[in-house]
């Protein structure tokens, strides 16, 4: 029987201060073989990653545990014999490629860095390697590429170049660690199919951290589960998913979104908000003398919202899907066309009533929560233009947060929060002035399953309860088959399908729709899931 590539015996990790982080974990990974890390935020699947590596952050230390890879023991390596290592044997893709990017540096010269550290090579053999490598993960024009800098890409196109930095060095074991969390459906398949077609190419063999486990399952021969630094599971990623053993491992599992049934909310009338011919251009980029074509980031949309309604807007990066957001929020100036808001022409409007009638819940809570602010304040900060004695402005906030399961915690300070709780913070500020109508922009994609789930029913629960209408902006279909009542499917500005969501997901008619939807990571259950 052929050795395991990499195993992890025992492994414990720990804070500087003693505190445990990783308890007595095991698994392997054998040659070539595909193994997902499954866990929410806090489980210890980064941690035991970067252990392998010898990358543990600050603040952490190894403690017992052995990690063997190809039979030799990592632990009882020097830094300087494990950086030799770091490239041509373990390679690692992080989840921002914008961090592991230096900025200040072309594609090409950190490309060739890692190529010329480890094996000696010629710098035309070491470019020409390079732009073979950024060709083989699809970069149309890799010799313009190569020249230029990180922040002319996308995401996706980043993730695309970090990818080929590290497959260059063809290593025995990649490392992906939430490889894909902030790309939308297509992006994200595409840049799986690549990095999982070079392993095979290259026999190597993958760890993909993940809380995906719509991924698990599309890609993963086995899972390994981790719960608070343990493991709980392990096995085949079809016995795992479809008949999970461990009651955790059930929890996340159940929390996986689903459709809810059709014709659960009775059919709205009051058209809440409204646009037609909506236009929003961008101008390019101003040159030395002359300024680059502009760009119409929305192009022509028509679009009706009623109350209790929600209204789904899918579609890839850039097809326009938060840009249209905020320019029926009037956050953005309009190119042409007309936003009407109960009934009102508000074309035009920046007044402090319409901006507390219509209220937005950002991507990320943590980034448009003011960290000098507590709690309850944030919440209350819309009531300053209400006028309401103090007793009965803290009762509402009071009454908000019981209402969002944050009872108790008016005191804390926005960094003393979970992701969860925090976006919970998000939603009790914007609903707290009972608005009629809510862009939810990206509500629950940087989420854990459990707490996603959450938040969605949450989300359910006060819109059912306070009746607004609401635009949900999401690539995450899933989330999108369970709270929508409608799909707006959008491409390059424009709207080429929507409708109710049972007919989009279920017939849908453009080939851009079948797109997205082929693209989506699903996890195919039997009927019977172990209770």
């Amino acid at each position: 029987m052929t050795a395991p590539l990499l195993q992890i015996e025992g492994l414990g990790i720990a804070t500087a201060a003693g505190a445990p982080i990783v308890h007595d974990v095991s698994f392997e990974i054998g040659r070539g073989e595909f193994v997902a890390v499954v866990g929410e935020s806090g489980s210890g699947k980064t941690a035991a990653a970067r252990a392998v590596l010898g990358l543990l952050p600050a603040g952490l230390v190894r403690g017992q545990g052995r990690i063997l890879l190809d039979g030799e023991d990592l632990t009882a390596l020097s830094q300087r014999q494990l950086r030799a290592l770091r490239g041509p044997v373990i390679g690692m893709v992080f989840q921002e490629p914008m961090v592991s990017l230096n900025p200040a540096l072309t594609i090409g010269a950190q490309m060739m860095e890692g190529l010329r550290l480890h094996e000696r090579i010629a710098k035309d053999e070491a470019r020409r390697r390079c732009l073979d490598m950024l060709a083989r993960v699809q970069i149309r024009d890799p010799a313009r590429t190569f020249d230029a800098y990180p922040h002319e890409f996308s995401g996706g196109m980043r993730q695309r170049i970090m990818l080929a930095s590290v497959m260059l060095l063809r290593p025995k074991l990649l490392i992906a660690d939430e490889p894909t969390t902030a790309l939308d459906t297509l992006t994200q398949r595409e840049v799986l199919d690549l990095m999982v077609g070079l392993a095979r190419d290259h026999g190597t063999a993958m760890m993909l951290i993940t809380h995906n486990l719509g991924l698990v399952a599309r890609y993963a021969q086995r899972a390994v589960v981790l719960c608070r630094g343990r493991l709980v599971e392990t096995g085949t990623a079809q016995q795992v998913l479809t008949s999970p053993r461990e009651a955790y491992t059930r929890e996340l599992v159940e929390a996986l979104p689903r459709r809810a049934a059709a014709g659960s909310r009775p059919p709205a009338q009051d058209v809440v908000m409204a646009v037609r011919g909506l236009k929003v251009a961008f101008p390019g980029r101003q040159r030395l003398f002359r300024r680059d074509a502009g760009h119409m980031a929305v192009d022509g949309v028509d679009l009706t919202i009623r109350a209790g309604e929600t209204v789904a807007v899918v579609g890839g990066s850039g097809s326009g899907k938060t840009t249209l957001g905020r320019a029926m929020l009037r956050l953005l100036p309009l190119a042409s066309g007309e936003v009407r808001f109960l009934g009102r022409d508000v074309t035009s409007a920046t007044g402090r009533e319409f901006r507390l009638a219509a209220q937005l819940v950002f991507q990320d809570p943590y980034s448009s929560l003011d960290p000098r602010m507590r709690i309850g304040d944030i919440v209350a900060e819309p009531l300053r233009h209400v006028a309401l004695p103090g007793a009965e402005r803290a009762s509402r906030v009071t009454a908000m947060l019981e209402e969002v399961g944050l009872s108790g915690l008016a005191q804390r300070w926005p960094h003393e929060l979970s992701g969860g709780q925090r976006q919970r913070v998000a939603i009790a500020r914007a609903i707290i002035r009972r608005p009629a109508f809510v862009v939810a922009d990206e509500p629950v994609s940087a989420l854990d399953m459990t707490i996603q789930a959450q938040v969605l029913k949450l989300f359910e629960r006060l819109q059912a309860q306070y009746g607004f209408a609401c635009l949900f902006i999401s690539h995450d279909l899933a989330a999108v088959e369970q709270i929508a009542d409608r799909v707006v499917v959008m491409q390059a500005g424009r709207i080429v399908e929507q409708g109710s969501r049972d007919d989009v997901f279920d017939r849908p008619q453009h080939d851009y729709t079948k797109a997205l939807l082929a693209a989506a990571p699903i996890v195919a259950f039997s009927d019977a899931v172990p209770a």
